[in-house]
């Protein structure tokens, strides 16, 4: 053999050899696969069965409904509709970026603005895109297939009423939670406890099937309120017409239930409505008749009345001399508008006198007086809970000077709420006892305190129907077929250097029907504009038509029929009985 020859052969041999080496190799690598394939997918497949699970199953949020507001007639106020929210994982959706502007033109978002929602959170697992669409549009997103794209089942809540109740009830946000009104204070109630759940997707992120029921929701309580819907269009119609009328900045109106404390309903202008996310601002919102605070002028005198008679040293018809129709405390003269001369109590109060209920208020010792007041519920919470109520202010006695107890005969010096003044006339309609303000519906009242003595307040409602009478201030709030005690109020307003002569806050607070009083309500018109600006000429009228159709709509009898009318009655009666 050649040299050249015996070259060759030894380099095929090589050949074979090399060849013969990486067979052998790559069969131990397919015996090695093999192995491991059967020992995974025979003998070992719970690893198999983990690493599908951490890509396919995942942990889902299961909504829970929040609870219905109802009025005390089960009118619904605040209901929970269905609503899907789209939402998507940022690292899935980032490769699919040439279909994104088709998906923000479905959910009426810009395209570049969502690219970059997206590119920012790129390395989350959850983002949502857009909250609260209806389930018809849902669906269309979802038919697009995009990677990572999924729908939340949620809730959005709707208010029926709109601003008709807006102020009381309230909104809740994006989220289901309570942010103001009965919506925020009763939130713990209302609010349900979110389930989860473990669900089995595909590649894409969609929904295959539920595997199993982690924690079950517990769904929302339904909360009945105190108002009726009935009587709160009816407040919320009148003020809106007061305001518009006399051109004034803002009202509120607050009715009470006299024997319960529950309110009945509760009014504010200016109103939003809570379905329109645009108008809940914090100076819309504002619930001005349990947050707002103002000096309550003559409309506090039946109380200064209701201190002197429970101290027992003056009855209705005590007589306080007026005369010259002006007194001097300190540096400050106070006057009526006319000189009235000797007259009683109860004309002091028809007649709504500053330097009658002046000199009351110093007749009386001031821990006295300052103890009635506190009793009345001014300086203290009504105990409605509604989230941001004043207090108002009522300085201690030990704190005041004579001027102080001066100007409280005629409501300056203290401030209150609409709803706080209302409590205290409710007071006097329920024969000298409290009961705290109850935004529920209650089966019962709660317990209350006595402020003044049975007597006292049955003689001071006695002594406010003279308010409304002819010859009181209070003429425009009657109410035909029915007694109306009430009493009238004019304050000035406050401000920086001392009271506005052209800014007032007109008043007017009652009770009806006199007899047997059932209701009270108060109403406030802030700045009044125009001729008129009394609170006989502006709340008064306001008073008289919420009151007319409440007492109407909640069949109360009348109680000041006149006597041929009565008889007429009668003989209807009679004859409707003998032609049975």
């Amino acid at each position: 053999m050649t040299r050249g020859a015996e070259t060759k052969s030894q380099g095929a041999r090589r050949f074979v050899a090399r060849v013969s080496l990486v067979l052998v190799f790559f069969g131990l690598v397919a015996s090695l696969l093999v192995a491991r394939a059967v020992h995974l997918q025979v003998l070992d497949t719970e690893f198999l069965t983990r690493q599908a699970d951490t890509r396919h199953l995942r942990t889902e949020r299961i909504s829970a409904h929040r609870g219905t507001i109802t009025d005390r007639n089960g009118e619904p106020l605040a209901i929970s509709t269905p609503v899907d929210s789209i939402w998507a994982n940022p690292k899935e959706l980032a490769p699919a970026v040439d279909e994104i502007p088709r998906l923000a033109a479905l959910l009426d978002l810009d395209a570049d603005q969502l690219i970059r929602r997206i590119s920012r959170s790129i390395d989350k697992e959850f983002l949502f895109l857009r909250r609260h669409l209806s389930p018809d549009k849902a669906e269309q997103v979802l038919a697009l297939n995009l990677p990572g794209v999924n729908v939340q089942r949620e809730y959005r809540r709707y208010y029926p009423a709109g601003e008709v109740t807006g102020h009381l009830v309230g909104f809740a946000d994006v989220d289901d939670e309570g942010r103001e009104g009965l919506e925020l204070a009763f939130n713990h109630w209302l609010a349900g406890e979110p389930g989860l759940k473990r669900v089995l997707k595909d590649r894409l992120g969609r929904p295959i099937e539920n595997v199993e029921s982690i924690r079950p929701p517990h769904q929302g309580k339904d909360l009945q309120a105190s108002i009726d819907l009935r009587i709160q269009y009816l407040a919320y119609r009148t003020l809106k017409a007061a305001i518009r009328q006399h051109d004034a900045i803002s009202g509120s109106i607050v009715v009470l239930d006299v024997r319960t404390g529950e309110v009945l309903a509760l009014a504010v202008q200016p109103t939003f409505n809570p379905n329109d996310g645009a108008q809940r601002l914090p100076e819309r919102y504002r619930n001005r008749a349990i947050t707002d605070i103002f000096e309550p002028g003559s409309s506090i005198k039946p109380l200064v009345v209701a201190a002197a008679l429970d101290s027992g040293e003056f009855r209705p018809t005590s007589i306080v001399d007026t005369a010259p129709g002006s007194i001097t405390v300190g540096p400050k003269k106070i006057e009526d508008r006319r000189n009235l001369g000797r007259i009683s109590l109860t004309t002091m109060l028809a007649r709504s006198s500053n330097v009658g209920a002046t000199k009351l208020a110093m007749a009386l010792p001031a821990e006295q007086l300052w103890t009635t007041m506190t009793r009345f519920g001014f300086g203290a919470l009504t105990g409605s809970s509604f989230p941001g109520e004043s207090a108002g202010l009522l300085t201690h006695f030990d704190n005041w000077k004579e001027i102080n107890q001066a100007t409280l005969g005629y409501g300056y010096g203290v401030s209150v709420t609409t709803l706080q003044l209302a409590q205290a006339y409710a007071a006097i309609g329920n024969g000298g006892r409290m009961n705290p303000i109850s935004l529920v519906a209650m089966e019962r009242p709660n317990e209350g305190h006595q402020v003044v003595r049975p007597d006292t307040a049955d003689a001071v409602t006695h002594m406010l129907e003279e308010v409304v009478r002819p010859g009181g201030t209070g003429t425009k709030a009657a109410v035909t077929g029915y007694r109306i005690a009430g009493k009238t109020g004019t304050a000035w307003k406050s401000g920086v250097g001392g009271y506005s002569k052209d800014k007032y806050f007109s008043i007017f607070a009652g009770l009806a029907p006199a007899s047997d009083p059932r209701l009270a309500a108060v109403v406030v018109i802030d700045e009044p504009h125009g001729e008129l600006y009394y609170g006989s000429d502006v709340a008064a009228p306001v008073f008289a038509d919420v009151m007319a159709e409440s007492l109407r709509l909640l069949a109360v009898p009348p109680d000041a029929l006149p006597a041929r009318d009565a008889g007429s009655a009668m003989q209807a009666m009679s004859a409707r009985a003998a032609g049975r």
